[in-house]
C-alpha cells in the first residue's frame, strides 16, 4: 500500500512539472550561419563567447578580421568593463567589504549595419568582504567571483543572440 503510494505521488510530480512548461535550457538555436565576435584586444569576455559560440557545433565562427563581411551577422562588443568600489569599512577605516561590477555593451548586426538587436547592456554584481589577515585568500576569491559573473555574462548574451529569428 504505501509503495503504491510512493509511485503514484512520483508519477504526480512528473505531471505537474510537465504541465507547467518546464524544460532544460538545451542548446541554443540561431538564426544566422556564421558569425563574427568584434571585441577589443586582450576582451576575455570576448575569447570566451567566442569560445561558447565555437561549442554550437551548427555555427561557424569567424575570426579573421579580413573575412568579417563573410559573416551573416556580426558581435560588436563595445565595452568590457570590471569595477570595484568600497561598500564599507571599519570604525578605524580599514575597508571590510567591496562591490565587484562587470558592464558589458553590446549589439548584433549584420555586415552591412542593419541592427538586429541595438545597444544593450549586461551587467553582473557581486559583494565580498575583505579580511586584511587573508588578503590572498579573498584576492582568489575576487578573481572567482568575476569568472563567474563573466561566465553568466556570456550566458545572458547567447539566450539575447538565440532570440533573434530573422534578418
Amino acid at each position: 500500500m504505501q509503495r503504491r503510494l510512493m509511485l503514484s505521488l512520483a508519477g504526480a510530480g512528473a505531471l505537474l512539472t510537465a504541465g507547467c512548461g518546464f524544460r532544460l535550457r538545451g542548446t541554443p538555436n540561431f538564426a544566422f550561419k556564421s558569425i563574427y565576435v568584434n571585441a577589443p584586444a586582450g576582451s576575455s569576455l570576448g575569447d570566451d563567447l567566442r569560445r561558447a559560440l565555437t561549442a554550437n557545433n551548427a555555427l561557424r565562427v569567424i575570426t579573421n578580421p579580413q573575412q568579417m563581411l563573410e559573416a551573416d551577422v556580426i558581435l560588436d562588443v563595445l565595452t568590457d568593463q570590471r569595477e570595484k568600489t568600497v561598500l564599507g569599512t571599519s570604525s578605524a577605516g580599514q575597508v571590510r567589504e567591496f562591490q565587484l561590477r562587470m558592464l558589458c555593451s553590446f549589439r548584433l548586426r549584420t555586415p552591412r549595419d542593419k541592427e538586429l538587436i541595438e545597444l544593450a547592456d549586461v551587467q553582473q554584481q557581486r559583494d565580498i568582504s575583505y579580511n586584511e589577515s587573508a588578503a590572498l585568500a579573498k584576492e582568489n576569491e575576487e578573481a572567482l567571483l568575476y569568472r563567474d559573473m563573466q561566465s553568466d555574462m556570456v550566458q545572458q548574451i547567447m539566450r539575447r543572440l538565440s532570440s533573434v529569428r530573422a534578418f
